[in-house]
């Protein structure tokens, strides 16, 4: 990323997924954000289970509203130059531009932060396991 730390940085929870390991990639954006944090439209819970699981901590989430609203609502919290929403579709893309957020594809932020993306890990595991071909 830029190194412009006057940002907040929301996640998409299904884009944080996509990410091998989600715990990391807070820690390295925490060096270059001011706010950061994970939106959805499963359940509260669902988003929490997933960030304590991760040992992530966040500075906002979104809660029993929907994505837009939260991510109105964190515009109107945290006052910095910069809003980007990292998600992992087209509706993501659609709503980051409703809301007036900068978008930002998971793919496209795991490269220019040098972050990992899970299915990634997951194909060397599978191939691994495919030369493994002397098992009963």
């Amino acid at each position: 990323m830029n190194g412009d730390s006057d940002m907040t940085l929301a996640f998409e929870l299904e884009a944080l997924k996509e990410l091998a390991s989600p715990e990391r990639v807070f820690e390295d954006a925490r060096g270059w954000t001011e706010y950061i944090g994970v939106v959805s439209e499963k359940p509260t819970y669902v988003v929490t289970n997933f960030t304590r699981k991760n040992r992530i901590r966040q500075d906002f989430f979104s809660g029993p509203r929907g994505k837009a609203e939260s991510l109105e609502g964190v515009k109107d919290q945290f006052d910095t130059g910069r809003y980007v929403y990292v998600g992992a579709s087209e509706e993501d893309e659609q709503l980051a531009e409703e809301v007036d957020w900068e978008y930002l594809a998971v793919e496209d932020a795991a490269e220019a932060a040098d972050w990992i993306i899970a299915s990634s890990a997951d194909d060397e595991d599978d191939d691994a396991e495919e030369v493994r071909d002397d098992w009963p």
